[in-house]
């Protein structure tokens, strides 16, 4: 269980830095986009589809971060009125059908990932299933980090203090 711990610490770390690189690119690229075109009457042609890309790595790495810091949004109020064991029952299952989702997204992100390969984008011209890979890799983060969370028997803060506030 230490060596999934460790893995997942630095798994999240990396995703943490990755995600702020890809905002700044995004933002840098974006924001280049507009100046050129309506200072210069220039436009990029690709800069769209990578800001598009970089979002959609953004995205899904960002909510596979969710799973790891429980920042995602649920519902808790009906879990915050069970029992000390309830609720560690209903958190475990919880995060095991989490881990479920995570696997199904990879599994789901594979298949697409294989029956697009070889293909390339319109305007940039990279491999697409760099883009499509995205679902693959967010599969897998969620899963090893809903399992850690199921093993270690993780509660969220929120719940752990009795709180009546949804």
């Amino acid at each position: 269980m230490k060596a999934l711990a460790r893995i997942n610490n630095f798994a999240a770390a990396a995703v943490k830095a990755l995600v702020v690189a890809m905002v700044a690119v995004m933002l840098s690229v974006l924001s280049a986009q507009v100046l050129l075109r309506y200072a210069f009457n220039l436009t990029l042609s690709w800069s769209e589809e990578l800001s598009l890309g970089l979002f959609t790595w953004t995205v899904l790495l960002t909510a596979a971060l969710g799973v790891r810091e429980a920042f995602h949004v649920r519902m808790s109020l009906l879990i915050q009125r069970l029992p000390a064991g309830a609720r560690l029952r209903a958190e475990q299952g919880i995060h095991l059908a989490t881990a479920a989702v995570g696997c199904f997204l990879a599994w789901s992100g594979w298949r697409y990932f294989a029956d697009t390969h070889g293909t390339t984008s319109a305007a940039i011209g990279y491999p697409i299933e760099w883009l499509h890979g995205s679902a693959l890799v967010c599969g897998v983060l969620i899963a090893m980090f809903a399992l850690q969370a199921l093993v270690e028997g993780r509660i969220p803060a929120d719940e752990t203090h009795g709180d009546e506030s949804v």
